[in-house]
């Protein structure tokens, strides 16, 4: 059942950590092959369910050696209808799945939180078209497509719904709207080009407030996600508000554009010292960021970096 619904312990002074690159971890270290960048297909097996355990773990491991909570984010950013389609998976099969995912971080929860590393769980909500690619959807629209994944997490007693990769302000909204209907706390993560705005056009303080707007400030918070501290440190600005809505980063290893990556058949995973060291510049500059992860390209290695650049031992 979900344990934090009422009060994300995220939201305090604490520093939690989430994991990394999982679909990219899964593909080009690992050698899974994942339909679509679909890795909520894992779900249906024994082997996959433990390959994703697996993958979770050394990023638990981590959050319990220092001390940390842990955002648990599920495996379903693919789980909607457009990309299920595409997969032989309808709306009963989307329930189900979305479900399973809530159910192995309910199970990896039981087995690693401790009193000084609290696990959330979240359930994930992707973009209903490509993450690197605007589509142009109505509000409400959005909210009708994406409610029936977040419904599935809220009876499969998720604590919140992180929302990622997200490029269109109208989209976002839905999302905010469809968790709020559910009483799930929601987190929306926003992706940037390499000039610090949304692909669609407006920067990230247009995007926050903007969301803000339209639902009442809804959104528990906001992050950013798959782009590297280089495409979005100048788009921040501190002693401005809206920054203040910001918690928590997943930037890619790569300093390459989305367009760039999206060609590559290899994996350019940076240098993770690096990242850590641009994490700790960040946070000196915005201590609010208290969520730290990875997105494409990361694993372990860079989790562990930037928690090592950023959390004393």
């Amino acid at each position: 059942m979900a344990r934090y619904r009422d009060a994300l312990p995220q939201l305090g002074e604490a520093t939690f950590l989430t994991d990394g690159g999982l679909e990219t971890t899964l593909i080009f270290h690992q050698g899974v092959e994942l339909p679509h960048f679909a890795s909520f297909v894992l779900l249906e097996t024994e082997e996959g369910r433990q390959r994703l355990r697996r993958y979770y773990e050394p990023y638990l491991t981590l959050a319990r050696e220092r001390g940390l909570g842990f955002v648990l984010d599920s495996p379903t950013w693919r789980a909607n209808p457009d990309w299920g389609a595409r997969l032989g998976y309808d709306a009963e099969g989307l329930r189900r799945i979305n479900m399973a995912g809530i159910a192995l971080l309910h199970a990896l929860r039981d087995e690693w939180e401790t009193p000084q590393t609290p696990c959330v769980v979240s359930g994930v909500v992707g973009p209903r078209g490509d993450g690197y690619r605007p589509g142009r959807i109505a509000i409400g629209e959005a909210e009708r497509y994406h409610a029936p994944q977040i419904a599935a997490f809220a009876e499969a007693g998720a604590d919140m719904v992180g929302a990622f990769t997200l490029t269109e302000l109208h989209e976002a909204t839905g999302i905010a709207r469809a968790a709020a209907a559910q009483g799930l706390p929601c987190a929306l993560s926003f992706t940037v080009e390499t000039n610090g705005r949304l692909v669609s056009g407006p920067s990230l303080r247009e995007a926050v407030e903007a969301v803000d707007a339209e639902t009442g400030g809804s959104p528990a918070y906001y992050m950013v996600n798959c782009a590297h501290p280089t495409h979005f440190e100048q788009a921040l600005a501190a002693g401005e508000g809206w920054v203040g809505r910001l918690r928590g980063i997943r930037a890619n290893a790569s300093a390459k554009s989305h367009a760039e990556l999206d060609e590559s058949t290899t994996l350019d995973d940076g240098d993770p010292r690096d990242l850590g060291r641009r994490y700790r510049a960040l946070r000196q500059r915005f201590p609010g960021l208290r969520l730290l992860g990875g997105c494409c390209g990361t694993d372990e290695r860079h989790v562990r970096a930037i928690c090592e650049a950023c959390v004393a031992a």
